[in-house]
């Protein structure tokens, strides 16, 4: 009956790192070749095409010739803004594409006061009604979603776009989310918003169509999204997008000083030609510190054995904290505080040791009783700032 593109969280914009960026834009445009060989009667973007709401210049000119492609091929967009294209004003460059004639924005609603509701009319396509809402900062968009009724298209087969967190696919996060049951019946949820591969019933989330940071590079590897035909029996078809292979090292260190070493050791052992690396360095250092480790000198023996780029996480890489023990009877028990201080003083000379005592009777003081957290924040920046004289 219908055979449509499913894509999500495309996050054009997003990396930072310019070889990580055209990787993010390189697999975009993969799915926009897929999409124009399978001859598809259409494509939904559920949310999050861009990072923001106002990409750059670059980022613009680049996806308008992708969008150009499928205008040509005959091929309409159906689209909504996600949680980083959206913006409070209501006007992002999602607009401009869409006046250019290269994708229909399917967010359409009206607010019902007396009965407390949010109809969403459909935006109509041969035989299918595409409903739609966009995903807010912060899941904003939660309580209005509990709200939504369908202005119903009674023998269409109904498609409800949505950049959210649904219950069934949150896990263990702490998260607000949407129950299921309280949505709009649907034949397909095109959702948006989690980078995650998931299917319920006929609520899908299709994954990013490039991991958006370290941990999705570990965790996914690659871009994805959906295919799906409702004539064949297995209706849903996962698509892989392999830009580059990633190659996920793992570190536990506790000498900083021979760190580099062991890395550089590590390197030796693999083909690294045109791949992806992904160092994350955990451990508690017992020898050194952080910038004791050569990451330059890494860098740049990957790049010297043809490795597309190096990606590092030293999140987890802790200094090991001395523990300074004091022993005071009971008599003196009142002045741990004091006692303490002077031991990591002696054990830690500064100047700014002298500054110890003021700075934690300062921020030992209360908020008072209906003071704003803002004005409390600022009484104690403050009253630091004069005893630190800045």
């Amino acid at each position: 009956m219908v055979k449509f593109a499913h894509i999500a969280d495309v996050h054009l914009g997003g990396w930072k790192q310019q070889p990580m960026q055209e990787l993010n834009f390189q697999s975009f445009k993969k799915t926009i070749d897929i999409c124009i060989q399978e001859k598809l009667d259409f494509v939904l973007i559920a949310g999050d095409l861009f990072d923001s709401a106002y990409p750059p210049i670059e980022i613009l000119k680049e996806t308008f010739a992708q969008f150009k492609r499928l205008k040509e091929s005959e091929i309409p967009c159906f689209i909504i803004a996600g949680s980083h294209d959206f913006s409070i004003s209501g006007k992002t460059f999602l607009d401009v594409l869409e006046k250019a004639g290269f994708c229909k924005n399917v967010t359409n609603f009206e607010i019902i006061e007396h009965e407390n509701k949010i109809r969403l009319n459909p935006t109509l396509y041969k035989n299918v009604a595409l409903y739609g809402y966009p995903g807010k900062k912060s899941s904003m968009e939660i309580p209005e979603l509990r709200k939504l009724k369908l202005n119903d298209t009674p023998g269409l087969f109904k498609i409800f776009l949505l950049h959210t967190t649904i219950d069934k696919a949150k896990g263990s996060l702490p998260i607000d989310s949407i129950e299921i049951d309280l949505l709009p019946k649907a034949d397909y949820y095109a959702l948006g918003h989690l980078h995650i591969d998931f299917k319920y019933k006929n609520f899908i989330y299709p994954g990013p169509v490039f991991p958006n940071n370290f941990q999705e590079l570990e965790d996914l590897k690659y871009g994805r999204f959906c295919i799906v035909n409702t004539d064949e029996v297995n209706s849903l078809r996962k698509i892989e997008l392999k830009i580059k292979e990633v190659l996920p090292l793992k570190f536990k260190i506790k000498n900083s000083l021979i760190a580099t070493g062991q890395i550089l050791s590590e390197l030796e052992k693999y083909n690294i030609k045109d791949k992806i690396i992904l160092l994350r360095i955990s451990g508690e250092l017992e020898n050194g510190k952080q910038s004791d480790i050569n990451f330059q000198q890494i860098e740049k023996y990957a790049k010297e054995k043809g490795a597309y780029f190096i990606l590092k996480n030293t999140h987890d890489l802790k200094i090991k904290q001395e523990t300074i023990e004091i022993n005071l009877d009971k008599k003196d028990s009142a002045d741990a505080e004091q006692e303490t201080i002077k031991i990591y003083s002696e054990q830690n000379p500064s100047d700014f040791n002298l500054f110890i005592s003021q700075l934690i009777n300062i921020l030992s003081v209360e908020k008072q009783e209906d003071e704003k957290t803002e004005i409390f924040n600022t009484r104690i920046l403050e009253e630091s700032k004069k005893v630190l004289k800045f």
